[in-house]
């Protein structure tokens, strides 16, 4: 109950007067007492030391002080029982989406929101009700109904982390500061892939920063690591946009897997009633866009009416580390997908940076500029099931030299794979590559339990040479891990090679 009384005292501050977003203290309050027939609500409202002639200018702070200093007791659960919940004496009704609470001035004072109403109308009796006219579709009545519940306890009520967006949105509103640090607390401890897009829409609509950082990085590490029907359904323009351009985006295999995953998003964002498995879901895209393009002539799917909206989306796709591969050039031919007015001039500009690095035995990039990096870097990734040695390529054509990756418990070692070929840039005796290797560990819920990355670094190779890049505490790793790279073996200074 000290706590209770502690919240009233507050009330005296003047951030009641002239409410802020943040600070608004929490107050409870004590109905009545033994020894009395009326109840101190009954008092107030007779009583000439509150409203009489002489204090015509009476504000909330000063009411709770008068209440205090009656010493009135009652429990924080017998306040929500029977103030809250049976409505006992109260002395003011708010209407809201159909439903009307009857409720207490003295408990409404510690929202932000009705503290700036109630210091000009405490003392006139005639203001009885306040209507409430609620635009924000994400507020109902359950919503409101548990904000308004929270004022008459000091325990933080039980709320499901499906329900929390909603109640963060009237907590806002009503500007309840401890509901909203509660919603923030339950937000960031059950991020997964049922909860992560409202919770990313809710911090991102009312500024829960810390919130919308850690469904964004939860983001990046699933997506493609866990796929998920449910999750692609979920995931708007807007975030699929900004997922589609971060260096930070964990791929599993390469580039034209970034292109699968938004071409089967693609498909769930418009036939969003669609229900399979992830193993259903590629064929059924395929199958569709297939049907769709057979009526469609000398136009791609992005430039047709439906598919305009994907654009943005689609041009932060890295075609210069998709079109090397002739497997990969090829699913993109027969989808008709992607214009080829976006196509003809990375054709243009990988071929002209493959003469450029036969002729002139260009050694590779000399400088980071992460802000480059973030649009360029070619990304890849894999799944090291379990204990042990693995060795494999990711190839990049004739625009590189061949890597070949080895991953140890001790250490993780590329090395310039050798490899027959004719063109000088095969025989260059020095090459630089900037890189990033990053491993990854999830538990059972795809929380990430472990995290090490290199950070970008320039490597230079001679011919055949093997070097250890990221040094590994055998007793930290669990498996199954997941080990993705960044890679970028050209120069950047050319505007033609971005």
């Amino acid at each position: 109950m000290g706590l209770l009384v502690s919240r009233v005292l507050r009330c005296r501050d003047s951030s009641l007067l002239e409410p802020q977003p943040e600070g608004i203290a929490g107050a409870s309050y004590i109905p009545g007492s033994r020894k009395r027939k009326r109840n101190s609500l009954e008092e107030l409202a007779t009583s000439s030391n509150v409203h009489g002639p002489q204090n015509q200018g009476m504000y909330p702070h000063q009411v709770l002080n008068y209440i205090y200093w009656k010493r009135v007791k009652i429990s924080s659960n017998d306040a929500y029982q029977n103030l809250f919940l049976d409505g006992h004496d109260s002395d003011i009704k708010i209407r809201a989406l159909g439903r009307t609470w009857c409720l207490h001035k003295v408990f409404l004072c510690q929202s932000g929101y009705f503290a700036n109403i109630l210091k000009d109308t405490w003392r006139e009796s005639h203001h009885g009700v306040i209507n409430l006219i609620i635009k924000n579709e994400d507020i109902d009545t359950r919503s409101l109904h548990f904000v308004f519940g929270a004022l008459y306890t000091d325990a933080d009520l039980s709320i499901t982390p499906l329900e929390v967006p909603q109640v963060l949105a009237a907590a806002c509103l009503l500007r309840v500061d401890r509901v909203i640090q509660q919603c923030e607390g339950i937000m960031k401890e059950t991020i997964n892939r049922n909860t992560v897009c409202s919770y990313y829409l809710a911090a991102e609509t009312y500024r829960l920063k810390a919130v919308k950082t850690r469904c964004f990085e939860w983001l990046l590490c699933n997506l493609m690591v866990h796929p998920s029907v449910a999750l692609y359904k979920e995931v708007d323009l807007k975030l699929m946009y900004l997922l589609a351009l971060s260096s930070d985006l964990l791929v599993m295999q390469k580039e034209i897997d970034v292109y699968t995953t938004l071409k089967i998003w693609m498909f769930l964002y418009l036939n969003p009633c669609w229900n399979g498995t992830m193993k259903q879901l590629l064929q059924h895209a395929n199958n569709w866009l297939s049907t769709h393009m057979a009526y469609v002539d000398n136009i791609s799917f992005l430039e047709s009416e439906e598919g305009l909206i994907f654009q943005p989306v689609f041009k932060k796709l890295r075609f210069q580390h998709i079109i090397y591969d002739l497997t990969s050039t090829t699913i993109l031919e027969q989808d008709r997908l992607i214009p080829m007015a976006w196509l003809s001039p990375i054709y243009k500009q990988q071929w002209l940076t493959l003469l450029r690095t036969q002729e002139y035995g260009v050694i590779g990039p000399q400088v980071i500029n992460e802000q480059e990096l973030e649009e360029c870097t070619m990304r890849c990734g894999t799944m090291i099931p379990k204990d042990g040695r693995y060795t494999w390529k990711w190839s990049v054509g004739r625009l590189g030299f061949p890597l070949r990756v080895t991953f140890t418990r001790q250490c993780v070692i590329l090395r310039q794979r050798c490899q027959r070929c004719d063109g000088s840039a095969c025989h260059n005796h020095i090459r630089n590559v900037i890189f990033r290797i990053t491993l990854v560990c999830f538990d059972s819920n795809k929380r990430v339990t472990f995290r090490k990355t290199t950070g970008y670094k320039i490597l230079t190779f001679e011919y055949k040479e093997e070097q250890i890049v990221m040094k590994l505490d055998s007793d930290v790793l669990t498996f199954p891990m997941c080990i993705f790279c960044n890679f970028l073996f050209v120069n950047l200074g050319n505007a033609e090679n971005k």
